[in-house]
């Protein structure tokens, strides 16, 4: 474990450090996000704080690379050639691909299809390396292979990437929001990695988990409410890439064992939120891309509470449904697992449920005076 707590330590100590030339970075450049009735924030904010978090990412990863090549000592045998493949540089160059994309569209705002063209550009670079999908499991037990159909190993590896790019991004909506919940979700990428069977390829996810841990909680120092700098597309989009990466790195190529609900799990609530913006735009005969002030934290905000209650609660939610995913994959007792799926419900309507019910009321305590209130003017209006 020490290579995983100098590349947390590392990654930790760079994005403190890189964060505020990041923000000097985005002021000289004009990459301001200004308030508008899109967003929540109520002053100009700079962005592009993606390079702070990737800068602090590939440093700690390269630096751990070097020192595990240089030195003899702390590190088993082998490690090196272990870590460094040409998956992880597949990773690397396709992320930097990412991050390029996204921050182009924080200085110039590209149209939704060259992002998602940008998207499926730097997915298949890296499927030209060798990271993909080449079998999954539903149920322990039920492997489906797909290495005799690279097609649908491709396709399966495309949705999933970008899929996993746009649910970051899309809940990237409150200071602090999508840092902490890819900050919660890569530690528990490493939990997982330190329960199961070791193999090469979560040896790599559990290397970028613990750096990518690192930079989040780093930038959280300066993103979290109110914040003084934004991620931006530079970093939503780099970090649900990453994100996207791990799970197939670290979980889905261990599928004899391993489930495809593992990961979907740990990322639920985004996820959720995602599936409900789409279903919500298309009823409504919007494009998808259409950006609307009603996700799950948009809401929460409506049910009275402040920005940092409602990011809190969506990572109170998070660790929840880490530790459901955990107890489903390693646990034996069925009675954990239904206690962490109980408290999360639990949270969820003791949380949520009055506060809705009491909005409800006062809405329609409002109807009611309007309708008085007009039902008076009109007896007045025929007095007269």
């Amino acid at each position: 474990m020490t290579v995983y707590a100098l590349a947390f330590g590392m990654s930790l100590a760079l994005s403190l450090a890189l964060t505020p030339l990041a923000r000097k970075l985005a002021c000289r450049w004009g990459a301001i996000v200004m308030p508008h009735d899109r967003k929540v924030h109520e002053r100009p904010t700079p962005t592009l704080g993606g390079l702070a978090i990737f800068a602090s990412f590939a440093l700690a990863v390269l630096a751990c690379l070097a020192f595990m090549k240089l030195s003899d000592r702390g590190f088993p045998r082998g490690m090196w050639e272990a870590l460094w493949t040409p998956e992880t540089l597949g990773i690397f160059v396709s992320s930097l691909m990412i991050l390029a994309l996204g921050a182009w569209d924080d200085l110039r705002e590209l149209s939704p299809l060259t992002k998602l063209a940008g998207q499926i550009v730097a997915v298949l670079t890296m499927i030209s390396f060798g990271v993909e999908i080449r079998s999954v499991s539903f149920i322990r037990g039920s492997t489906y292979d797909l290495s005799g159909s690279p097609l649908a190993s491709l396709l399966l590896t495309l949705l999933w990437m970008v899929a996993f790019i746009n649910i970051i991004n899309l809940i990237d909506g409150l200071d602090g929001l999508a840092a902490g919940v890819v900050f919660i979700s890569s530690v528990a990428y490493l939990i997982y990695g330190s329960l199961a069977e070791r193999g090469l390829s979560l040896l790599q996810a559990m290397l970028l988990a613990a750096s990518v841990s690192g930079s989040t909680l780093g930038f959280l120092a300066y993103n979290f409410n109110p914040a003084s700098i934004f991620m931006g597309d530079s970093g939503a989009l780099f970090l649900g890439f990453i994100m996207g990466a791990v799970s197939i790195q670290g979980i889905l190529k261990r599928a004899a064992v391993a489930t495809l609900l593992t990961p979907i799990i740990i990322l639920l609530v985004p996820i959720i939120d995602t599936g409900m913006a789409i279903y919500r735009r298309l009823r409504s005969r919007r494009p998808v891309h259409h950006a609307d002030k009603e996700h799950l934290h948009h809401r929460l905000l409506y049910l009275g509470h402040s920005q940092r209650q409602a990011v809190l609660l969506i990572y109170l939610w998070t660790v929840l449904l880490t530790g459901v995913a955990l107890s489903l994959e390693f646990s034996s007792s069925k009675l954990l697992f239904l206690t962490l799926l109980l408290l999360t419900l639990a949270s969820l309507l003791l949380i949520v449920f009055p506060r809705f019910i009491r909005a409800r009321r006062q809405e329609e305590y409002l109807r009611d005076l309007e309708e008085e209130a007009e039902g008076l003017g009109g007896e007045n209006g025929r007095s007269a």
